[in-house]
């Protein structure tokens, strides 16, 4: 046989190598891909979990300084004329440095006319510190209408802003004016000074007079009596959230809308950004996470920009896990590629070796089925010849052993009754040996019956019904008969298996199932002939038909196979067990009720020997 050319081998192996090196790098670059996907998707969800908690941080904290802001707003709807000592000690017993660290300064601006300026400047601003110090609304100049700082607290620090007109802010107769006509809280930024300048943010209430609760533009108009606001740090505000964040990965900026002009009404807005702890940093949409945010008083005030860094929410597992994932699909491919093609190759060749076995087991399955049939054929010609000797030695023992002893009793019983009086003692005797006679005939009627029930010759009905009499007289369990043929018309072979799987089914119900009550139905279709035992007992265990030495269902399954049928035998724990059996009703079932023909009819004395 020629053997094939190593050059043609190796151009045979390269195409196979080639896919599989393909293969491998394909996939590898998949878990690269799908791993490096999951790893920034889990960065993602981090970092969406951190901007919701800086969002929440940031508005729990503003709500708590608007309440602090209606708190101080409520002071002066109780009174009208709250005096600069009455603010002082509200303030000092908010006590700011403690509950309110970011809160900067609290202060109150009163609405005044031009023609209320004298007055409210010899009222108002007369000794703001407590020693006899002075303030005069600034920038100086006649104006038509003033919102002046009249009450800043903590005073030494702010001090200086008493008597400042906020209507001289470009922004501020606008913002105000709004703020008096709708009643909202106004936000804003703002430089506030403390020791030096920095950018803060700030949040003002109208206060309306108490004695005129305003309901439209005109009411509030007329009840306006100035604003109350806040001040606070927002650098404090928002460094205390990035103390546990990435450092140089996060950045956080704080933005608002401003008007562009100092008019009555605003035309327009520009952002405006209050605080950006990495100024001048441009922002890298395809290095980092970023989320835009609303925070502030009723959805009103400021944007929340929040971004930071991909690689910042990376671990040092993060960043190479997609280099392994991707090396252990190239690797793990290749040699799962490899084993493929060594299975092929072993494949064709157990195919070959699988032929050559089939074969020779084909034929040893051939053996083995005629041998199981001939041991089924042997099993039941084996039955056959059992039955047959049974029903022989049965018939011997009434035709020839019940014959004599029914002479012999005759014989007795005759003298016993010629020596009940003359003789005594002889008849005494004679008594005895005729109760010996009359149980060892009890005795072989028992033999004869448990070798071949004569009843069987009455037909299966009068069969089942004689055992199931005797096994209610044995035992005392109620047992129930159900036919739906009254004469079953089956053959000899039939009868005599039904009738012996109905002995080892009461057998076992008597020895193991502990039950009550036995329920026995026999009925015939057009297709079979069927018997169903069923008690009430504990069922079977598990290995009930398993014990060593123990054949009694084997048996009942060997006999109806014998006869071609089927046995099913079901049971539960404490429902009791059923088995059914059901024989083919063409092969069992005869046209015609046999009549009875015993060998020799049984003498009356004998009851059925």
């Amino acid at each position: 046989m020629r053997t094939a050319d190593p050059i043609t081998k190796i151009k045979a192996i390269k195409p196979g190598s080639w896919l599989g090196a393909l293969l491998s790098l394909s996939v590898g670059a998949g878990l690269y891909v799908s791993t490096s996907q999951a790893v920034e998707n889990d960065a993602l969800a981090r970092f969406n979990h951190m901007a919701r908690n800086v969002q929440t941080i940031l508005d729990g904290r503003l709500k708590t300084y608007a309440d602090v802001l209606r708190g101080t707003a409520s002071l002066f709807l109780a009174a009208d004329g709250i005096t600069r000592d009455e603010f002082r000690r509200y303030v000092a017993g908010l006590d700011l440095p403690n509950h309110f660290p970011g809160v900067e300064s609290i202060n109150f601006a009163r609405y005044v006319t031009d023609a209320e300026r004298e007055r409210f400047e010899a009222e108002m601003l007369q000794n703001i510190d407590g020693r006899g110090r002075n303030a005069k609304i600034v920038p100086e100049g006649r104006r038509a209408e003033y919102t002046v700082l009249t009450f800043v607290e903590p005073g030494t620090a702010w001090i200086e802003r008493i008597g400042v007109d906020m209507h001289t802010n470009p922004n501020g107769p606008a913002l105000l004016a709004h703020a008096r006509d709708t009643g909202e809280v106004l936000t804003s930024g703002a430089r506030l000074k403390s020791g030096s300048l920095l950018l803060g943010l700030t949040m003002r209430l109208p206060v309306y007079r108490a004695v005129m609760p305003p309901q439209d533009i005109a009411q509030r108009r007329a009840a306006y009596l100035g604003t109350v606001g806040i001040g606070f740090r927002v650098d404090g505000l928002a460094h205390s959230m990035l103390d546990n964040m990435p450092k140089n990965a996060t950045r956080l900026v704080i933005s608002g809308m401003t008007p562009v002009d100092s008019r009555d009404r605003p035309s327009g807005y520009r952002r405006t950004v209050f605080f950006d702890n990495r100024p001048g940093v441009a922002h890298d949409e395809q290095a980092e996470f970023r989320a835009r945010m609303p925070v502030g008083v009723d959805g009103r005030g400021w944007d929340l920009d929040f971004a930071v860094s991909k690689r910042g929410l990376y671990s040092e597992l993060d960043s190479i896990l997609p280099w392994v994932a991707m090396l252990a699909g190239t690797t793990g491919t290749a040699l799962l590629y490899a084993l493929f093609q060594t299975l092929s190759l072993s494949r064709r060749r157990a195919i070959v070796l699988a032929e050559e076995m089939t074969g020779e087991l084909r034929a040893s399955e051939a053996k083995l089925q005629k041998t199981n049939d001939n041991l089924r054929r042997l099993a039941a010609h084996a039955e056959s010849i059992k039955e047959s000797e049974r029903k022989r030695i049965a018939r011997e023992i009434h035709d020839d052993l019940g014959q004599n002893l029914l002479a012999l009793r005759i014989e007795v019983d005759l003298l016993a009754s010629r020596t009940n009086k003359r003789h005594p003692r002889l008849h005494t005797r004679a008594h005895w040996m005729l109760e010996q006679i009359d149980a060892t005939i009890k005795s072989v009627r028992q033999i004869i019956n448990d070798l071949r029930p004569h009843v069987l010759d009455l037909g299966l009905t009068a069969a089942v019904d004689w055992q199931i009499a005797e096994f209610q007289r044995r035992t005392g369990l109620a047992c129930e008969l159900i036919s739906h043929n009254h004469d079953l018309h089956v053959s000899d072979r039939c009868a005599t298996t039904l009738f012996r799987i109905l002995q080892e089914s009461l057998t076992n119900v008597s020895r193991h199932a502990r039950a009550t009550k036995v329920r026995v139905e026999l009925a015939v279709d057009p297709e079979s002939i069927s018997m169903t035992v069923s008690d009430n007992g504990i069922g079977l265990s598990k290995a009930g038909g398993q014990k060593p030495g123990s054949f009694g269902l084997v048996g009942i399954e060997e006999r109806v196979r014998i006869l071609g049928g089927r046995c099913i035998i079901t049971s539960s724990a404490n429902a009791g067990t059923t088995v059914h059996v059901s024989l083919p009703a063409a092969d069992n079932l005869l046209a015609v009720s046999p009549a009875p023909a015993p060998a020799s009819a049984p003498h009356p004395a004998f009851d059925g020997l």
